[in-house]
């Protein structure tokens, strides 16, 4: 999870809403985020070893929902009202799979699978609330670069946020290529 980060895809995805819209989906983005870290930290290993789900696949799934988002901030689709579906973007792409992705679900199951105790359990949830408030903090305030950086700033950084996305993409598919040529070449 990377709260700077997330502030030119934030504001590519929500520079045409109005402050109390954007305001919205940054809570509801942050909130579902936080109820889908919660859930692999409590269950994740379970979930993915019940559904025969190696971490490799779910690192590729996500590199190829990213990369579809950021196909549109590219060709400027996320901007064209028609081309708008009716989904809400706080949930998707917002909430999951870019805050609560692939990369923060493998590394909270393996947090958790490494703390001792109440006491790393304990320092595990501080983390991911602490984090999660971060984020919070961090888009419901990114209206302040909007006034800025204006409409023509916005679409500008919404092609660089397009560019940056495609590249974490592709390098969350890499690794997963990766991680399956390990996974069976060490079998």
């Amino acid at each position: 999870m990377d709260p700077p980060g997330i502030v030119p895809i934030f504001l590519a995805l929500t520079g045409a809403m109005d402050r109390k819209a954007s305001n919205k989906a940054a809570l509801q983005a942050t909130v579902l985020s936080l109820g889908v870290i919660a859930l692999f930290a409590v269950a994740g290993q379970q979930i993915i070893s019940y559904l025969g789900i190696e971490l490799p696949a779910l690192q590729a799934a996500g590199g190829l929902l990213l990369l579809l988002v950021a196909l549109e901030l590219l060709t400027g689709k996320a901007d064209d009202p028609s081309q708008q579906s009716n989904s809400n973007i706080a949930l998707v792409p917002l909430g999951t799979p870019l805050l609560a992705g692939p990369g923060a679900i493998v590394a909270v199951i393996l947090f958790v699978e490494r703390a001792d105790g109440p006491a790393g359990y304990g320092a595990v949830a501080c983390a991911i609330l602490g984090v999660h408030l971060v984020i919070y903090l961090v888009m419901r305030f990114s209206s302040i670069i909007v006034r800025l950086i204006k409409r023509g700033g916005i679409e500008v950084l919404t092609r660089i946020a397009g560019l940056l996305l495609a590249a974490i993409a592709v390098q969350l598919i890499a690794e997963a290529v990766i991680g399956y040529v390990d996974h069976y070449l060490t079998r």
